[in-house]
């Protein structure tokens, strides 16, 4: 959207025991219709925006991500706990 694009192929994710885990945290799509977030579950929300398209190409060492247009693109990512209160923002402490 307005000259920005939203990449899909990387995702946030749960986090425990492995760093990769269920529930999928799509950064894109309707609200509301992602995974239920419960009390006790630790996710990382992880969006990543280029500067024109969304689309992304993985290079030959099969990590380093680029933008298809080679043009800029941001990515952070937090880890959040939920809880019976809420949400505590983890990668703050």
């Amino acid at each position: 959207p307005y000259g920005y694009g939203i990449v899909e192929e990387f995702t946030g994710h749960g986090i425990g025991k492995n760093l990769h885990e269920d529930p999928y945290v799509p950064n894109f799509g309707k609200p509301g219709t992602g995974a239920l977030l419960k009390p006790g579950m630790t996710i990382c929300v992880e969006p990543m925006v280029n500067i024109g398209t969304k689309r992304v190409k993985i290079l030959s060492d099969n990590w380093t991500t680029v933008t298809a247009d080679k043009k800029n693109s941001a990515h952070f990512e937090h880890m959040i706990a939920i809880t019976e209160s809420g949400y505590e923002i983890l990668t703050e402490l």
